[in-house]
């Protein structure tokens, strides 16, 4: 490849003595190592001269010094001055065999030593954005263990290479900060105490030395007063903004921070957040801008419109940014106090909601981000008075939707304790609004929920509020008179009229029929406040006679079937028999025949309780109307 003069054997064995390796005797040498003698002979020797086939037998060289553990050789040939114009354009080259050595050599403290002294040597040597480029080539190859080993190894070099670049460094700090996140976001986030301890994965460890990786470049915007738009400083703020709600999304949306230790040290992700909010409060707009006009905050020099995606994350990371200000106070003592609760709730309905959508995946890494939503809805919610919201906020579409999203977490999240919270929840908010309010909302609540146990909860607030009513004279006219009649018929129906499963509907139905029960024994035909008098021919027809219609199909479905069970145990001498019900013309799941006489039997009573309440109410339905005819 290359012409070469004859002999070099000695004269190369001494220079690769002195500035890699001592060979053997009996070492092979081949012609690229006598021509990389050559160059690093030369004393005037510049960085145009090299040519694409050097780098690589530079490389060749270095990696396969390293390889063989000659670490010292390669340290003292970094440090020779003569070699300074090799290594500054070709050194990076190495970065790959020297973490590869750096880890091969896990027992041996000296050559880890030594290669992270060759790392120093190179950054204080070689070309700073070509160095940047081979520290991030091997961050980001990493994968499994070697990610975070990786970053608490390289991060400080990665810095102070930045940190050489001058002014002009916003878009590789910006591509330093997005890879080293990147490649975070492939670890798990420890969830419980003992994981955050043990922090197997180093996440913990990795992102609050992120913290102290960023601080200079924080400090260098601070020094850059009046930050004019496409300023070197201005573009550097922006990209440390991104790495603040970045931080934000992962992995602090998905951690769990419910402890509140008084030093904050003992939590790692609380640290962590409290590092990234300092940032964020220190070059950032002021909390109050952000919260209340999340669009102001510009996460990109550009003005460009984020994707779907990108909005999603920046819409979590708001989200989650509300939460540790209201929820865990990180940084609330730099927000005003100026803003009303009812404000703080609207503005906080929107973080609100995008947290409580995480109930339409529910894998358990989604249940801190969930239980996010719940305890910023509940700690909003307590700052408002009750009584105090007036009813024409439910005139904004979220006020409404907020309430649907949390019945679906009562009704589909499998974590039992969300779900009794989310209830808690719930009937915490209905009490925040005034009658006005109440009487909206629970007729709006009524209608879009497909739940039994939901509707017959709900049915049970109205008819503590006819209760409140009926005893005031306040607000009269939203739970009695005129506006009454529409919301008793809603209440007094089956879904499906006579073809109704009762059993599926009982928890509605008994709360009907006891909504019903209250509201005739309380209001006298006389007074007759809620009308429920005047509308009863059509609450006969539409409730109480299709009941009874239903009642008495459904109960001789279940007789006949209870019937069939006995014999069929009487008849087999196995007892535990597998077998199934029908009902409503659909077969349940397999039962053992002791086991389908229990449901069967237990049918039959929630039946006759339903009979016997719908007979009490008929009683007293007949005693007011003949001391009308009298």
């Amino acid at each position: 490849m290359f012409h070469l003069r004859k002999n070099y054997s000695s004269i190369y064995e001494r220079w690769l003595w002195k500035n890699f390796m001592q060979l053997r005797k009996d070492v092979l040498l081949s012609d690229e190592f006598f021509y990389l003698y050559d160059m690093s002979s030369q004393q005037t020797l510049q960085e145009d001269d090299f040519k694409e086939e050097d780098y690589n037998l530079f490389q060749t060289a270095g990696q396969k010094c390293l390889d063989e553990g000659y670490t010292t050789q390669i340290l003292e040939a970094i440090q020779d001055e003569k070699n300074k114009v090799i290594f500054k354009s070709m050194g990076w080259n190495l970065v790959s065999p020297v973490i590869r050595c750096f880890r091969s050599h896990e027992h041996d403290k000296e050559k880890r030593k030594e290669c992270l002294k060759i790392i120093d040597q190179m950054v204080q040597v070689c070309n700073p954005k070509e160095l940047l480029l081979g520290l991030l080539e091997q961050i980001e190859e990493a994968a499994g263990e070697e990610i975070s080993q990786t970053i608490l190894l390289l991060i400080q070099p990665l810095q102070t290479v930045l940190l050489k670049l001058g002014h002009k460094k916003a878009y590789s700090v910006g591509l330093s900060l997005s890879t080293l996140m990147s490649q975070l976001s492939n670890l798990p986030v420890p969830y419980t105490k003992e994981q955050m301890q043990e922090d197997k994965h180093g996440l913990c460890l990795c992102s609050n030395t992120l913290v102290k990786f960023a601080q200079p470049f924080v400090e260098e915007v601070l020094k850059t007063p009046n930050l004019s738009t496409g300023s070197g400083s201005e573009e550097l703020k922006a990209e440390l903004l991104k790495f603040c709600f970045s931080c934000f999304k992962y992995p602090l949306l998905n951690a769990q921070l419910d402890q509140q230790p008084e030093d904050p040290y003992e939590h790692p992700f609380r640290h962590f957040a409290t590092g990234i909010l300092g940032i964020l409060l220190s070059i950032g707009d002021p909390l109050c801008k952000v919260f209340t006009k999340p669009g102001s905050m510009k996460l990109t020099v550009d003005d460009e419109a984020l994707s779907e995606e990108d909005a999603k994350c920046a819409a979590e990371s708001l989200a989650c940014l509300a939460y540790l200000l209201f929820v865990q106070y990180i940084g609330m003592e730099q927000f005003p106090t100026v803003f009303g609760p009812a404000f703080l709730l609207q503005c906080n309905l929107t973080h609100i909601e995008v947290l409580l959508k995480s109930h339409l995946l529910f894998p358990r890494t989604e249940e801190s981000v969930l239980s996010k939503g719940i305890d910023l809805f509940e700690n909003s919610l307590l700052r408002v008075d009750d009584g105090s919201l007036p009813h024409h906020y439910l005139d904004i579409n979220i006020f409404l939707r907020i309430p649907q999203d949390l019945v679906k977490v009562m009704t589909h999240c499998p974590i039992e304790h969300l779900r009794k919270k989310s209830l808690k929840i719930l009937q915490l908010y209905i009490d925040k609004f005034e009658v006005g309010g109440k009487y909206k909302l629970l007729r709006c609540l009524l209608k879009t929920s497909n739940h039994a146990g939901v509707q017959g909860y709900i049915i049970q607030n109205i008819k503590n509020q006819i209760e409140l009513s009926l005893k005031t004279e306040h607000d009269i006219k939203w739970f009695s008179g005129s506006s009454m009649v529409p919301l008793l018929h809603m209440v007094l129906s089956l879904p499906d009229g006579v073809e109704t499963d009762l059993l599926v509907n009982s928890d509605r139905i008994m709360a009907s029929l006891n909504l019903l029960r209250y509201v005739i024994i309380r209001d006298s035909v006389h007074d007759n406040q809620t009308e429920i008098w005047t509308e009863l021919n059509r609450i006969e027809n539409n409730f109480l006679k299709p009941l009874h219609t239903a009642l008495n199909m459904s109960k001789a479905h279940y007789e006949a079937e209870l019937k069939n069970a006995k014999e069929n145990l009487h008849a087999s001498s196995d007892k535990n028999t597998v077998c199934s019900v029908t009902v409503d013309g659909k077969k349940s799941p397999k039962m053992d025949t002791g086991m389908q006489l229990q449901v069967l039997k237990s049918a039959l009573f929630t039946f006759d309780l339903m009979e016997s309440v719908l007979a009490r109410v008929e009683e007293i339905i007949e005693v007011n109307v003949k001391s009308i005819a009298e």
